[in-house]
């Protein structure tokens, strides 16, 4: 990986009385499936690592397998796959009920229960009743879900299903090469803090993949893409329907986006202050009717536990002339996020400070 030449801009400043605290640095670029870029601010061939962010991709592998048909999977439990959830009831139900029906055992799930659920109300309730969290409560449960029942259809032995030679990556690696456009000897690899594999590309890369997840269908036949356009609508078409299954039903940015827009964004952030947008179809506030496009965006520290992600997506759609009206006022505790004293009074805001820039510049 290159290097930066110089520092990426500042995207939200911390505010308390009016006085700058600090300043969160970052990058963001809007794509359309073709790889037209729409706009950018700092480096759109900045390469970072999907995370979480690669889940909606990975689990192609389970639809192109013949997942769903073998196992009638439903909306709700190809959403849940895709998520990184809460860990609140409603995720847990799901998943058993799909634990039970397909005869595999969530006792295969490898992850840790630390810091889980990461719903605090969910926490605190189990924490009451003296219940210790099962792995089923982690946010990437669904994920690792989908590679049991993965090698269930494959006739693998479900042991070690998280390591990168394990048939089950193997076959996840092959579909997010596809859905990425690219072979999967080329793909740059790390391991997620789950166990799994995920992989680290260009940022406009990010955005053009999530614009593919925006409208699967609008890909041209002779698009190497295509071949996992079908099962990309269907992971598209679970998360538009069942937001709270991708984030939860409390404070969850990637939920409360999809909530206000519906039908219009399906969210998906990943770790370390990454935020992606597959954005349908359909008028704006600034260029009339737009094709589907992604937005991506990356915080360079982090994301400085969230505020400042969050503050720099809802602007970022607000430039894009995606929010607008009651939308963004549905969305307004994101926007400008407060840091409350100990007495719950309003101290500090996140503010997002930047200006996207229009381009029109093919991904070569």
């Amino acid at each position: 990986m290159k290097p930066r030449k110089q520092a990426p801009p500042v995207l939200v400043r911390q505010l308390r009385n009016g006085l700058e605290e600090s300043a969160h640095r970052g990058d963001i670029v809007e794509v359309d499936a073709g790889g037209r870029m729409l706009h950018v601010l700092g480096d759109a061939d900045h390469v970072v690592n999907l995370r979480s962010a690669v889940k909606p991709f990975g689990i192609l592998a389970l639809l192109q397998a013949g997942g769903q048909k073998e196992f009638e999977l439903e909306a709700p439990e190809i959403a849940v796959m895709a998520a990184s959830h809460s860990g609140e009831d409603l995720h847990v139900r799901t998943l058993q009920a799909m634990f039970r029906r397909t005869g595999v055992s969530q006792a295969g799930l490898a992850l840790s229960t630390e810091g889980v659920p990461i719903d605090a109300l969910t926490a605190a309730r189990l924490a009451r009743d003296g219940e210790r969290p099962g792995e089923i409560r982690h946010m990437c449960s669904g994920y690792h879900a989908s590679f049991l029942l993965l090698s269930r259809l494959g006739g693998w032995n479900p042991d070690e299903y998280w390591l990168d030679e394990h048939p089950a990556q193997k076959a996840a690696r092959d579909a997010v090469a596809r859905a990425f456009g690219t072979t999967s000897v080329k793909l740059v690899s790390g391991i997620d803090a789950c166990g799994v594999p995920t992989y680290a590309f260009p940022l406009r890369e990010i955005a053009r993949a999530y614009a593919f997840l925006a409208d699967p269908e609008a890909i041209p036949p002779e698009d190497s893409r295509s071949s996992v356009a079908g099962a990309m609508k269907i992971v598209r078409d679970a998360m538009l329907a069942h937001p709270e299954l991708v984030g939860g039903t409390r404070d969850r940015l990637d939920t409360s986006v999809a909530k206000a827009m519906p039908g219009r964004i399906a969210a998906k952030g990943g770790a370390e202050g990454l935020r992606c947008f597959a954005i349908v179809p359909g008028s704006r506030t600034r260029g009339g009717d737009v094709g589907a496009t992604g937005l991506a965006l990356k915080i360079e520290d982090g994301g400085a536990t969230d505020r400042a992600t969050s503050a720099a997506s809802v602007e970022a759609l607000v430039q894009a002339g995606v929010l607008d009206g009651q939308p963004l006022r549905m969305l307004a505790r994101y926007h400008r996020p407060i840091s409350p004293d100990a007495h719950g009074r309003p101290a500090a805001e996140a503010v997002a400070a930047f200006e996207l820039a229009p381009l029109g510049e093919l991904i070569r």
